[in-house]
């Protein structure tokens, strides 16, 4: 495994593969970053992953310096899943000094984490449009369990004409259901079982549109009544909304069963927010 840390090396050592493909993490590696590396390994031969921590997405109430690290511990997992180069880079191996360019993708930003975290697809775009003009691949992979960046990455990567494949892999679950995320490390006991509202309030509304309910507003009220009665749990949005435009849809509409819909939440739980989702599927 061959692990670099400028651009320039990061290019060098990419120039050595043909076809490859690219897994961005902020590090603490869990399960769910894994099976993108295993993925990309069998698909592609050869898998490059990035670590940084990007300080461009984090508001200035967010936690970037108490987000958890363990670079020897990421890096291990990493050469048993087969990476072939990890780039570490330092923050001004991404943004040089005087650097003043940054990425804006436009409307689909807006709602669920855009408004709740403003600027924070900026800091995303701009620094994933850098990470793929570096490693050049030819398929990132991406996890579902954080939908509206797939879906902002996905439009961003077609808008400037990168000459990458989007993956997007399931969501990576405990067996209790628990969406695996770096921030379930704050979590206590009894926050790490209150959190399971999450899963639980997406499981029965998936449950409640397969066996026929088309009611937007239904079908929210459903997912939100299990969240708060979660007494640890405060709910920062729960939503239905088209899978493409991340357009909420009206409460006084029925969904497309054509189309179905990216139902997803946000719950802070004790220090984290968590979030979640699943996609209800077309019939």
């Amino acid at each position: 495994m061959h692990i670099v840390t400028t651009r320039d090396q990061m290019r060098t050592a990419r120039a050595h593969h043909g076809t490859i493909g690219f897994v961005p993490t902020m590090g603490y590696l869990h399960e769910g970053h894994l099976s993108l590396v295993r993925r990309a390994k069998e698909e592609c031969g050869a898998v490059a992953v990035s670590i940084f921590v990007n300080p461009t997405q984090f508001g200035p109430t967010e936690d970037l310096t108490a987000y958890p690290r363990d670079l020897d511990r990421d890096l291990q997992l990493l050469r048993d899943a087969g990476a072939d180069i990890v780039w570490t880079p330092h923050t001004h191996d991404i943004y040089p000094t005087g650097a003043t360019t940054y990425v804006d993708v436009t409307t689909l930003t807006d709602t669920l984490e855009g408004a709740r975290r403003p600027g924070h697809f900026r800091g995303v775009a701009t620094v994933v449009t850098i990470l793929l003009a570096v490693t050049t691949p030819t398929r990132i992979y991406l996890g579902q369990k954080d939908a509206q960046q797939a879906v902002v990455l996905r439009r961003m990567i077609t808008d400037l004409g990168f000459g990458t494949d989007i993956v997007i892999a399931p969501t990576v679950r405990e067996a209790d259901g628990l969406a695996l995320s770096s921030r379930n490390t704050y979590l206590d006991e009894d926050q790490r079982h209150a959190a399971l509202c999450l899963s639980r309030a997406l499981n029965a509304v998936t449950a409640a549109w397969l066996t026929g309910e088309r009611n937007a507003a239904a079908l929210r009220a459903c997912g939100v009544s299990i969240i708060t009665a979660e007494p640890l749990a405060d709910l920062a949005y729960f939503s239905v909304a088209d899978p493409d435009t991340l357009v909420e849809i009206p409460d006084g509409s029925a969904l497309d069963p054509a189309r179905g819909a990216l139902v997803s939440t946000a719950v802070t739980i004790g220090v984290p927010t968590l979030i979640d989702n699943v996609i209800l599927p077309p019939l």
